[in-house]
């Protein structure tokens, strides 16, 4: 995560503003999509074999043959950028713009509490106050001028009292409220962490495989949030709650053809893998021995030490 350090000549944090990597940059349009959807959360009752995926990276659609296949929020909030970017163009004529989802040196989540969307939750996540904060955000900076003169948009912080999201960080990540310890941060652990993770943070991932929603699931505000029904944004049935012994059984082809095209592929193949051995361990299901052994003999440096955890969660002796 070596990026949001990054500095430029001036030795100017790149992300601090928009207008240091862009001095063109004179208005921000933010742009906001739900992915909640009714399935279960994270925190709801499932079986011990049970893994867990991020809500948002059930995201597929259906093709017109009736094909219900992967899609990354990425590429499609971008496309719909670009539209709004071809359509400001027609109207307003040329001008200088860059289109982001995550993807550049903007901090989406200021932007959208700037432009009103939303505040600051104490998981650090936007909370939109009829959305919740089950949303993806995109950002197209422009060189046109805002009006001047508008009021205020900014909503308040309404978490209050609350601190349900710190309590139930099982990695213990929100070390304050509106803090976070991204090293200790689950997303962080099975997506961006390539290398072997610290025991003393394996037993807290428990059953997440990829991405971490605990934090979410927990807030109030998504208690009253409204199901999205964006068609390119539909939850695939076979990643809620996956069966960990499914996911374990698929070899790199298998696991490039199911994920292709899907943000779970952003782990790897062999992260994946590394996931699937800690959750087993955490499972307290013996059956899991066998394929742990065999990976606790395998060539990666991450998935033999997770085995290895695991294999010795299971059978009792001292990690």
């Amino acid at each position: 995560m070596n990026y949001l350090s990054r500095t430029n000549e001036e030795q100017q944090l790149v992300r601090a503003q928009a207008n240091i990597p862009f001095p063109w940059a004179r208005s921000a349009i933010v742009c906001l999509a739900s992915y909640h959807s009714a399935q279960p959360r994270s925190t709801d009752p499932a079986p011990p074999h049970a893994g867990w995926i991020a809500r948002y990276a059930w995201s597929s659609r259906v093709l017109g043959d009736g094909k219900r296949i992967p899609s990354d929020y990425h590429k499609v909030l971008l496309k719909r950028l670009k539209s709004l970017e071809s359509r400001l163009q027609e109207e307003c004529g040329l001008f200088e713009s860059r289109a982001y989802v995550d993807t550049g040196p903007v901090v989406e989540r200021a932007l959208a509490t700037a432009a009103g969307l939303g505040w600051t939750g104490k998981n650090t996540c936007l909370i939109h106050p009829g959305l919740g904060s089950y949303v993806f955000l995109a950002v197209l900076l422009t060189s046109l001028q805002a009006a001047p003169g508008q009021a205020s948009l900014t909503i308040p912080d309404r978490c209050g009292t609350c601190r349900r999201c710190l309590d139930a960080c099982p990695t213990n990540a929100l070390d304050a409220p509106y803090q976070m310890d991204a090293t200790r941060c689950i997303s962080y652990l099975t997506i961006e962490h390539r290398d072997a993770i610290d025991p003393g943070l394996m037993e807290g991932m428990g059953r997440q495989v990829f991405g971490c929603d605990i934090c979410q699931d927990v807030c109030p505000w998504n208690r009253k949030a409204p199901i999205g029904a964006d068609p390119e944004l539909e939850p695939r049935p076979e990643l809620v709650n996956p069966a960990l012994e499914a996911l374990a059984a698929m070899d790199e082809p298998a696991f490039e053809r199911a994920f292709n095209g899907s943000p779970v592929r952003r782990a790897g193949f062999g992260g994946l893998r590394r996931n699937l051995a800690i959750a087993m361990g955490n499972s307290g299901e013996r059956r899991f021995t066998a394929c742990l052994r065999a990976w606790a003999a395998a060539a990666d440096s991450g998935l033999r030490a997770a085995a290895s955890w695991a294999l010795e969660k299971l059978e009792g002796r001292p990690s």
